[in-house]
């Protein structure tokens, strides 16, 4: 049965987060948000929010990241009985009138990853921008394909079962290098996924958790450790895709 949700991990973007509720509530959407241990604003709204008919509150005591928040908010919607969960960020940069082609798609192959690729307006900083396309090498690199044309978006619909065997398996990463290595990780594993245009904005409270040098250092480790990692699996992936 396609059962799907939202999943939005939410760090204090108070003045945003609202009307993403509202606009996944209107898709039919029913939404988990994970509070990473927010502010006391912050999570005064996150509160009034669950409230609501459809809308679940998991509390993190302790700030996790953007990756730690998702993987809660994953694990919660398995739990209460989702079979798949749109991740979508709380900023507003994520184009929602795009959710029901994504669940559309997804209820069409519900054994895929059905994955944004971001087309861009003039917000988006030129930094990170420039950043993704050195990420596009090296998780072509690491992946020993092509079939992942964009690994930085985090507007993607999940099949649950697939993916929490791997978040059970292994250690991944849980700030902002945890959308690149999932869907390295995903693919060395064979798992099937799909892409689809969506615009994308940057954000409309002006609030960005992105660390510039901090998490390009970290998302830059993590491409050493998923290349060493590649070079031991190689065989394994070659064979699993030869025998697909």
């Amino acid at each position: 049965m396609h059962n799907p949700c939202a999943v939005i991990p939410v760090y204090n973007h108070e003045t945003a987060v609202p009307a993403v509720v509202d606009a996944l509530l209107a898709s039919g959407l029913p939404c988990v948000l994970v509070d990473d241990a927010s502010s006391p604003a912050c999570a005064a709204v996150l509160e009034h929010l669950a409230e609501r008919e459809q809308v679940f509150l998991v509390k993190l005591a302790v700030n996790q990241g953007k990756g730690g928040a998702v993987m809660a908010g994953l694990r919660e919607a398995a739990r209460l009985g989702f079979s798949h969960a749109l991740q979508v960020d709380a900023d507003g940069q994520h184009d929602l009138r795009d959710v029901e082609a994504f669940i559309d798609h997804s209820r069409t192959h519900p054994d895929a990853l059905i994955c944004g690729y971001p087309q861009y307006d003039a917000s988006v900083p030129k930094g990170r921008l420039y950043a993704r396309y050195l990420t596009h090498v090296w998780v072509w690199i690491n992946s020993l394909s092509l079939q992942i044309p964009d690994s930085m978006c985090g507007f993607r619909v999940y099949p649950l079962p697939p993916t929490l065997a791997l978040i059970d398996s292994v250690k991944l990463g849980k700030r902002m290098d945890f959308d690149p290595e999932i869907l390295v990780r995903l693919a060395w594993r064979n798992q099937p996924m799909r892409w689809l245009p969506t615009q994308v904005h940057y954000p409309q409270d002006g609030l960005s958790h992105f660390r510039l040098f901090h998490d390009n250092a970290l998302i830059s480790g993590m491409h050493t450790r998923l290349f060493f990692g590649m070079l031991l699996r190689a065989p394994l992936i070659l064979w699993r895709r030869w025998q697909a």
